[in-house]
């Protein structure tokens, strides 16, 4: 029995190790995001919508079809269905009718009405495009954020190893009587405080992580973790481009101004709808009917009464709109206005997309002279804190001199950490408004 449950209990072990080995890619995160989340299920479900709205649509232009029976019984003094007279009597009746129409001019409003459902399909494309890209981006701003958290993790840990090396080493000096006490004191306490750094650093990295996964949808957080992959700055040449450039690509390609545009033209298509109830409706109409009484004087049979006692009815109605309580003409006025809102509402989107690039260029070029600023930075404390070390090695300088050393040199790889992911993401937003797909965008 024992050789069969260890076995069993290497295989349990195997596959929950398989469970956790699991690291998500970026691209992965994105894909995740678009299949499952639930602002781009909704805006999915807008589109459908539109779909029925164009079938709607569609079927004004078609006949109508209705038909219609019913079976009564009549006790008293009733009207005698199959011969028109009244009588004092008992009965059982029924009637049948099916009848069509069709309306042949209604002011062009079914017309405009299909227009309208294609323009409102577009500008629900549009907003599930917006909905992806924003999605798209939040994800890799959160991804990002992981990748920092955990670079500067591994800064913290692996600065903190020199310093239990430095701690071994002094400890010895020490003892041998070649270093003051006080210089072995100092040590611990930075090794304390890296320590302490280290925790924090390793609960930013738990949250950041949980607040991706929670992004995603993803509830095991436990075992949720992302890809360690060296990102590297990768530019396609956005960051030379001229930013009127950037704008006028923008404009063209970006959803925001689009489904502004969209919903001007849908407000004047709304207008042009309003206005059609103004012209007369023209509709054609054709009926068939039946009936049956079971006081027929004659004593016909069922069906022979339903074949005899039948007719039709066809013809054209027109409805003219005379007067309607100004329910026609306020409709129009309340489209005038809303047109007018749509068009101010376009205006201020070109305004607004023309800001945020300006916003976005001066940010990513911003991001791009600091993280410059931190690499020289970097490179100056790595050869301050060599310096401090190498002299600290001979006994030059004293434990708390080197410490401070140490940490500005921790400090400055933090932030060229920092400024590096900080700029990655300024420049994926950048390429975002040039017209790139969230799904095409280099890291």
């Amino acid at each position: 029995m024992k050789k069969i449950a260890i076995p069993f209990s290497f295989l349990i072990l195997s596959i929950s190790l398989t469970a956790q080995t699991k690291q998500w890619t970026l691209q992965e995160c994105v894909n995740h995001a678009l299949e499952n989340n639930i602002s781009v299920k909704q805006s999915e479900l807008d589109l459908e919508l539109t779909e029925a709205d164009k079938l709607e649509a569609i079927g004004n232009f078609l006949p109508s079809l209705n038909a219609n029976a019913s079976a009564s019984k009549n006790t008293g003094l009733s009207l005698n269905p199959t011969n028109n007279q009244l009588e004092n009597t008992t009965f059982g009746s029924a009637s049948a009718a099916i009848n069509v129409g069709l309306t042949l001019f209604d002011g062009l409003r079914n017309v405009r009405q299909l227009q309208r459902s294609k323009l409102s399909e577009l500008a629900a494309q549009y907003r599930l495009d917006k909905m992806k890209d924003d999605i798209a981006l939040a994800v890799a701003n959160s991804y990002l954020q992981v990748l920092l958290n955990k670079a500067n993790l591994a800064v913290a840990k692996s600065q903190n190893i020199v310093t239990l090396e430095q701690l071994d080493r002094t400890n010895n000096l020490v003892d041998a009587g070649v270093l003051p006490r006080g210089d072995l004191l100092e040590i611990k306490a930075t090794d304390a405080a890296e320590k302490q750094r280290i925790a924090v650093a390793e609960n930013t990295v738990k949250i950041s992580l949980i607040s991706l996964a929670q992004l995603l949808l993803i509830k095991d957080y436990s075992n949720f973790d992302i890809a360690d992959e060296e990102y590297k700055i990768i530019d396609g040449g956005i960051a030379d481009k001229d930013v009127s450039e950037i704008i006028e690509s923008a404009k063209e390609t970006r959803s925001e101004v689009k489904i502004a545009q969209k919903n001007v033209d849908l407000a004047k298509k709304d207008l042009q709808i309003s206005r059609g109830a103004y012209y007369p409706t023209l509709s054609a109409f054709f009926g068939y009917n039946t009936r049956y009484a079971d006081n027929d004087p004659l004593n016909r049979e069922f069906i022979d009464q339903l074949y005899l006692n039948d007719g039709i009815g066809y013809g054209l109605q027109l409805n003219v709109p005379i007067f309607n309580g100004f329910t026609v003409r306020s409709n129009v006025k309340r489209n005038k206005i809303n047109l007018k809102n749509t068009e101010y509402q376009l205006e201020q989107a070109q305004l607004d997309l023309e800001s945020n690039v300006y916003q976005a260029y001066v940010d990513a070029n911003g991001a791009l002279k600091a993280y410059e600023a931190a690499t020289v930075a970097l490179e100056s404390q790595e050869l301050a804190y060599q310096y401090a070390k190498d002299r600290y090695d001979v006994g030059l300088t004293n434990a708390f001199d080197f410490s401070q050393s140490k940490l500005r040199y921790d400090n400055a790889k933090i932030e060229e950490n920092r400024t590096k992911f900080e700029y990655i993401f300024k420049l994926k937003v950048l390429e975002l408004y040039f017209g790139v797909p969230a799904n095409e965008l280099k890291f």
